[in-house]
């Protein structure tokens, strides 16, 4: 059932309440049919109210209710410190308006605190109070749309390198239908390939994979409603976005880059390194042939040209780091290298 259906459910049991109450008290108004719009008026009332706090979590309640109570109680102290004495005892009315002034200012100020504090402000407060759950919680890990569609995350779920239960958000899901949906072609296939690796992360059997209902109704932006999800779930970002993931670290939210994962997992060649290389095409000069690591390193093999299209070993005999990454030169392994060009980048 859907939050819309059990809130016209609720405003119909709101009617009805107001239509029992005209039946069995009808002296308490001359119109009965009034206590019917009484009682739609108030569930009204309480939608609407509950439209305005969707974005208040639970969080955030039980901090304002604790600062209320705190705010209270300083202005209880303040009230019976004797710093009022000038105000006449026998005056209640101006007493009773500063006492409501010192319970509203104080209270104010107690929430505000309260809901901008952290758990490590309520550590040092309460010193042996800490406000955490007694099972060890769970890991989220919190998809964008652009890991989505790379698919690098399914592969990594699948080998069980990440564990948790991966969250992701419903407005996310929405992006990734109007991509698919897009008139231009090749957003429709970026699109449609995300809808494909989330139903392969959906098949997984590792991983419990959540699609998070909740809006976050006062931004409208995506990054920063990644940015604010993340800090609710105090959930880790899985993103291909740099910018994203800087403003992230920026807001004190852990991320994963997959990029900077990708590079950082990089095997590392080394100058005398031997191994097996697919020959695919010949290089710049004379006699040179290149080939590709899996992770797209350009190797270039000095006297290979004629192995194109065949597999041979090679060995590493030196690099060059470049703009585009590192190009790596080597020779056939099994083959005497012939005299030629020095080799250039």
């Amino acid at each position: 059932m859907s939050l819309w259906a059990i809130r016209i459910v609720f405003l119909i049991l709101c009617t009805l309440g107001g239509f029992s109450v005209s039946q069995v008290r009808p002296e308490w108004l001359e119109a009965g049919r009034l206590w019917v719009l009484i009682g739609f008026g108030f569930g009204g009332m309480l939608i609407a109210l509950d439209e305005m706090l969707k974005g208040f979590s639970l969080r955030a309640f039980s901090a304002a209710t604790f600062g209320l109570l705190l705010g209270a109680m300083v202005a209880w102290m303040f009230d019976n410190s004797g710093v009022f004495m000038w105000v006449d005892k026998e005056d209640e009315v101006t007493r009773s308006l500063v006492r409501m002034g010192l319970f509203i200012a104080f209270g104010y100020i107690g929430m505000i605190m309260a809901m901008r504090s952290n758990k490590e402000d309520f550590a040092l407060l309460i010193p042996y109070i800490r406000f955490t759950r007694e099972n060890k919680p769970d890991n989220l890990l919190l998809l964008d749309t652009s890991v989505i569609i790379d698919g690098r995350i399914a592969d990594l779920i699948d080998a069980r390198f990440l564990e948790g239960i991966v969250v992701v958000p419903s407005f996310v899901l929405k992006e990734l239908q109007l991509i698919a949906d897009s008139s231009d072609s090749v957003r429709r296939a970026r699109g449609r390939r995300g809808l494909d690796m989330l139903a392969r992360l959906q098949r997984n059997k590792a991983n419990e994979v959540k699609i998070h209902e909740a809006e976050v109704a006062e931004i409208l932006e995506t990054d920063a409603k990644l940015i604010r999800l993340a800090q609710a779930l105090n959930a880790v970002l899985y993103t291909n976005d740099h910018n994203l993931g800087k403003v992230a670290e920026l807001q004190s939210v852990k991320y994963v880059n997959l990029n900077e994962l990708a590079a950082a997992l990089k095997p590392v060649i080394l100058p005398g390194e031997v191994f097996t290389l697919k020959i695919v095409r010949e290089g710049k000069d004379r006699g040179q042939g290149v080939g590709y690591l899996s992770d797209g390193t350009l190797i270039v093999v000095n006297n290979a040209q004629r192995f194109i299209g065949q597999q041979i070993e090679v060995q590493i005999i030196s690099l060059l780091q470049s703009a585009t990454g590192t190009i790596a030169f080597a020779d056939p392994k099994h083959a005497p290298p012939a005299a030629a060009p020095a080799p250039t980048a």
